[in-house]
């Protein structure tokens, strides 16, 4: 954030870089206890999520005191109030990755492994690419990086209505157990949710950069 200089911005620029790494640890730890059917690293998901929490209250707390205390410009003051939709989404974003390791957890006491796991690792990496873009581009104010992730959602979203289609086939035919699906069905879902959530940010970007 190029025009930021008391200390105050600088400390909540530290704590939304902090949010969006522990939200993408939560992600890579799901994700990867679903496709690795590994229990240990979803409980590691599960954890970090009181964690991002407690980081939204507190950059919450700071925009509301920066704003009190330091009767900031306009121009400030939009990107204060972005900050903190940034560290909304950032926390939804980490909501969606404790979902997928609880569902993920399900599936694993009852299957002891995950069968199906459809396009799971191509959208994921998708989606956690276009997190991490969109708090640099907030950060770095780039306004070219924040239309290429508007782009990149439309192939998140493809990803996601495939793996419903090749799901619910399978519990058609009745080849897999269906509350397995059924869980792959929604943890697809937030994974197609947590790229819009980067999304929403890189909407937010823009309108800080252009006013549209």
């Amino acid at each position: 954030m190029k025009r930021y200089f008391h200390h105050e911005l600088q400390d909540l620029r530290s704590k939304l870089i902090l949010i969006a790494e522990k939200a993408h640890e939560a992600g890579r730890l799901a994700v990867e206890g679903f496709l690795n059917s590994d229990l240990e690293k979803t409980e590691r998901a599960i954890k970090l999520d009181d964690e991002i929490d407690d980081l939204e209250i507190e950059i919450d707390r700071a925009s509301v005191r920066y704003i009190t205390l330091r009767s900031p410009v306009s121009s400030d003051v939009r990107l204060i109030f972005v900050a903190i939709k940034a560290s909304h989404d950032i926390e939804r974003a980490g909501d969606e990755a404790h979902s997928i390791a609880k569902k993920t957890k399900r599936i694993l006491t009852r299957d002891g492994k995950v069968v199906n796991k459809v396009h799971i690792e191509a959208m994921s990496k998708l989606a956690f690419a276009m997190l991490d873009d969109a708090i640099t581009c907030f950060l770095e104010e780039d306004l070219e990086l924040a239309e290429s992730i508007m782009e990149r959602d439309k192939e998140v979203d493809r990803l996601n209505k495939e793996n419903f289609k090749a799901l619910a086939s399978d519990m058609c035919e009745g080849s897999v157990e269906p509350s397995s699906n059924i869980e792959t069905i929604l943890i697809s879902k937030s994974i197609e949710r947590i790229a819009d959530h980067a999304k929403n940010l890189a909407e937010e970007v823009i309108y800080l950069l252009t006013g549209n």
